[in-house]
């Protein structure tokens, strides 16, 4: 008896032993060990290559298959950047974010969050336009819209389950996932939330956008509840949109498992509600008027909150308990030579460089910079406001800054 033979008949002999209890139990063993050898990883195994649906500068992201987390504070453009991805579906590139595919996405938007009407308006007013193509001519086809708000959450997972599985779709924009649960704190249930999402975007290949807050807190940055802490953990990656002025948001990836993605994308909403993408000056420009606005109300208030803290690159120190700033230094990054500015203008620009938020700071710094002849003076013959220009030789006498030049040309230096 060979060895192959001899094994067999050990095995039925010790089978012939066993109570049915234990039969089933080596059964079910047998089973699962062989569900385990078509799960084994090796150097030479054949798996499908990861597809990923959208290329953000330059580096592909949103993977089949796979969550991923949008989170972000209560209106930081989380819809925003959601419509972004749903237009990019149907159009590429949008705001310079591409899709890789040629070919029209499918999308599936599930709105457990907003009214009817404003999931309705969104489609009609910013999703649509977004893509350039006629609301006539839209393939709507490829797109499933369903609001879901006046539904149980105890039937929002299963409704979304059959959902995916029967209209396939690319692309699914869950906006949100804490709707999907009655506890965003019970572990139990979100981690089995989580399981089933997972499971659903393994099963149909598709790319599922979790929308989630962060915790309310301004320092707390953290996705909320058990629900995030476990999306957060199985997400292959995490993007944060936040807020930097009434109508500049920026939007960044945090967390991913394979392609870094360090730049982030700023833009600005239209009068139309649009979202267009925006230069790194206006977003400085944006994220200095709201430090501005809150000092300003800080003053009306007589708050004793603190000032937001200069620029300590121009800080030189301080007299009297005044700061002593470095003028030509700032004034030289503020401006161009030969360049005309408005008093406004280069007020601001200067309060942005240097964070100065207070006028009567920054119109302080302005006097001083002429009176020294950092800057000549003068005044616009087209509309007679004062104009600046920065002096590029040696500083003269206060007399001498009073100086009669033309808004189109230079004076003399």
């Amino acid at each position: 008896m060979n060895q192959d033979n001899f094994k067999l008949l050990g095995q039925a002999v010790k089978q012939a032993a066993m109570t049915p209890q234990e039969l089933l139990r080596a059964a079910e063993t047998e089973m699962m060990l062989r569900r385990l050898e078509d799960r084994r990883i090796t150097p030479d195994k054949e798996l499908p290559r990861m597809d990923f649906l959208f290329r953000l500068f330059h580096k592909p992201c949103f993977p089949r298959g796979e969550l991923v987390a949008l989170t972000g504070k209560a209106k930081s453009g989380k819809t925003f950047v959601s419509s972004i991805l749903m237009a990019l579906s149907f159009h590429s590139p949008v705001l310079s974010v591409e899709r890789i595919e040629p070919k029209r996405l499918h999308v599936l938007w599930y709105d457990t969050e907003q009214s009817e009407e404003s999931t309705q308006d969104i489609l009609k007013s910013r999703v649509i336009p977004m893509t350039g193509i006629p609301e006539s001519q839209f393939p709507m086809g490829l797109f499933d819209i369903f609001n879901v708000r006046q539904d149980g959450y105890d039937q929002r997972l299963s409704m979304l389950e059959a959902a995916v599985r029967r209209y396939h779709p690319d692309l699914v924009v869950l906006d949100g996932i804490r709707d999907l649960v009655a506890d965003i704190n019970d572990g139990v249930v979100a981690q089995d939330c989580i399981e089933r999402l997972m499971r659903l975007a393994s099963e149909v290949r598709c790319c599922m956008v979790c929308i989630l807050h962060q915790n309310k807190s301004a320092e707390d940055r953290n996705l909320r509840g058990w629900i995030g802490t476990e999306l957060k953990n199985k997400a292959f990656e995490v993007y944060q949109c936040e807020k930097s002025s009434e109508r500049i948001f920026t939007w960044g990836q945090t967390d991913t498992r394979k392609y870094d993605i360090l730049d982030t994308l700023k833009f600005a909403v239209g009068d139309e509600g649009i979202p267009y993408r925006c230069t790194e000056e206006q977003l400085k420009e944006a994220m200095f008027q709201a430090q501005k606005k809150l000092s300003d109300q800080r003053q009306r208030e007589g708050s004793g909150k603190t000032l937001p803290p200069f620029n300590p690159k121009y800080v030189l120190g301080k007299e009297n308990r005044r700061t002593i700033f470095d003028l030509p230094a700032l004034f030289k990054a503020c401006m161009e030579p030969g360049r005309e500015y408005e008093e406004e203008a280069l007020r601001t620009k200067i309060g942005m460089e240097a964070n100065i938020t207070t006028d009567r700071i920054a119109n302080e710094q302005l006097s001083k910079a002429v009176s020294e002849g950092v800057v000549m003076q003068s005044v616009s013959a087209l509309n007679g406001r004062k104009i600046y220009l920065l002096r590029t030789r040696h500083p003269v006498s206060p007399e001498q800054q009073e100086l009669p030049f033309d808004n189109n040309d230079a004076a003399p230096f």
